[in-house]
């Protein structure tokens, strides 16, 4: 296994155990909370060089943080 592998496996669980954490969240630190275990599946898919992984996780990220953005930006709006 390889440094990579291992600390993605931490960020995956620390950030899955932060996101879980109930507590009143605002719609922005909600995506951040999400985007923190992401990192540590991205990690993780770098340590086993899945191209095709690696390249359907980034388009799926690409693609929800602008859905996210754009459902915060309605919900601020009167």
């Amino acid at each position: 296994m390889t440094p990579e592998f291992y600390l993605g496996l931490a960020v995956l669980v620390i950030g899955t155990l932060a996101a879980a954490r109930p507590r009143p969240h605002t719609y922005l630190s909600r995506m951040i909370s999400l985007e923190i275990p992401a990192w540590g599946l991205l990690l993780i898919m770098l340590a086993y060089d899945e191209t095709l992984a690696l390249l359907t996780f980034i388009a799926v990220t690409a693609i929800s943080t602008f859905v996210l953005v754009r459902v915060i930006e309605r919900r601020g709006e009167p």
